[in-house]
């Protein structure tokens, strides 16, 4: 029998802030994009007024919120999708039709959203904080201490603020980004054309950044403006509606950087996760 290898649980956390150090400053710019109340600036213009204001350095505010995040957010997702994957698989000596993986990156994402929750809010925050007057900057020093800060001064309910909205998010970008990824790598093979390697990788992720971007973009727009606000939202519905009255286009506010940000995020992380799975993972019997 031939013999293959297989991730370890933790590859997705591992590979996923490979990635983010990367795309660090392009999901700080979405951030400051999708909080603004008209639509004023692009991502170039967001960019050089960021630069101008609070140096370069400024693009990787919350570096460390972003890659606690993905340390409990993409760490459980890609660990419950793939270890329950690859046994299901065993199993049924064969690839998971595509429904069945569509269900379980819900289920996978859905859990990392909610794991997740602290994390990204103070992530969104200090994304955010150099764009407050400076009486209204929080200032927090990292991402525990803002976690710590935030548990102490508003309380643990404040701390899961919009972990409905970011576990539905995990959800559909983990359909997005995983389940595609799998179906579009498995079909890419059956073609004959390619084998196995990086140029696969490559393919399969860029379609699955373009899909888990699509179906996740009205989510994140509503998540981002949640977390960052300061009670100006009664809830879920409250901020869609609010947000509706700003036209249909609203929910797609800074889909271009988001996809930008998204699609090379994808990439890499698959990239890093199947370099990972080829030289460091466990060895089974196909």
């Amino acid at each position: 029998m031939a013999e293959k290898r297989v991730s370890r649980w933790y590859f997705g956390g591992l590979a996923s802030c490979g990635a983010a150090c990367c795309t660090h400053p392009l999901d700080l710019l979405k951030v400051h994009l999708q909080t603004q109340q008209e639509v004023k600036m692009r991502m170039t213009g967001m960019a050089l007024r960021v630069i101008r204001t609070d140096g370069f350095l400024a693009l990787y505010n919350g570096l460390s919120a972003s890659l606690c995040r993905q340390m409990t957010y993409s760490l459980t997702r890609f660990a419950i999708y793939e270890t329950v994957r690859d046994r299901v698989s065993q199993g049924t000596q064969g690839p998971l039709p595509f429904y069945q993986k569509v269900l379980l990156g819900a289920m996978g994402g859905f859990t990392g959203g909610f794991v997740g929750t602290p994390a990204d809010m103070v992530n969104v925050r200090m994304q955010n904080d150099m764009k407050q007057p400076a009486h209204l900057r929080r200032n927090y020093s990292h991402a525990l201490d803002g976690m710590y800060r935030v548990l102490r001064e508003e309380g643990l309910k404040k701390l899961f603020s919009g972990a409905t909205m970011a576990s539905s998010r995990g959800a559909l970008v983990t359909v997005g980004q995983l389940s595609c990824y799998d179906q579009a790598k498995q079909l890419v093979l059956t073609t004959g054309f390619l084998s196995d390697n990086i140029f696969t990788h490559f393919l399969a992720s860029f379609i699955a950044g373009g899909c888990a971007t699509f179906l996740c973009q009205p989510m994140d727009v509503l998540k981002t403006r949640l977390m960052n606000s300061q009670g100006e939202y009664r809830g879920v519905v409250h901020c869609a509606v609010e947000t509706a009255r700003l036209g249909p286009l609203a929910f797609y506010k800074g889909f271009v950087p988001a996809a930008i940000r998204l699609v090379p995020h994808t990439v890499l992380t698959f990239v890093f996760l199947e370099q990972l799975r080829k030289y460091f993972g466990i060895k089974v019997l196909a």
